[in-house]
């Protein structure tokens, strides 16, 4: 069930996002970002929504920035995925985008992240930009809802 990560949460997303995207260090050469964030902070900023199927095994991070509703990060636990879970969590996105009168979504992924390069555009975003951020090369998605 998708619902607001709580506090008691915090460590449960820390995991869920080492899990995730541990693979990606050696391509990236360190920490992806979401291994980075400041999980208790997002959480009490109420950003973050969770699958909890008696525990945490997925997560999103979004919020309003520059107009338009941001997916900061999204991770499902290696042993949830497959399951569907990553897209339920793209549409939710979507639906709070819309819900909250937003009329587009837009999010980022690492450009070594070459599997997300492919799954958004099949989501129907479209790449908007490349650019070195925070240490980090970014490729920007849109989508219009």
């Amino acid at each position: 069930m998708l619902r607001a990560a709580e506090a008691r949460d915090a460590a449960a997303i820390a995991a869920c996002a080492d899990a995730a995207y541990a693979r990606y260090i050696p391509l990236i050469g360190r920490k992806p970002a979401p291994m980075l964030a400041d999980v208790p902070a997002q959480i009490a900023a109420g950003q973050v929504t969770v699958w909890d199927d008696g525990g945490v095994l997925a997560y999103m991070v979004a919020f309003p920035r520059d107009g338009a509703f941001f997916l900061e990060s999204i991770a499902v636990a290696p042993e949830a995925a497959g399951r569907g879970l990553g897209k339920r969590l793209m549409r939710h996105v979507e639906d709070r985008a819309r819900a909250r009168g937003f009329d587009r979504v837009t999010l980022y992924t690492n450009a070594k992240m070459v599997e997300n390069l492919a799954i958004y555009p099949h989501l129907g975003y479209s790449e908007t930009a490349r650019r070195s951020e925070g240490g980090f090369d970014r490729v920007w998605f849109e989508k219009r809802l």
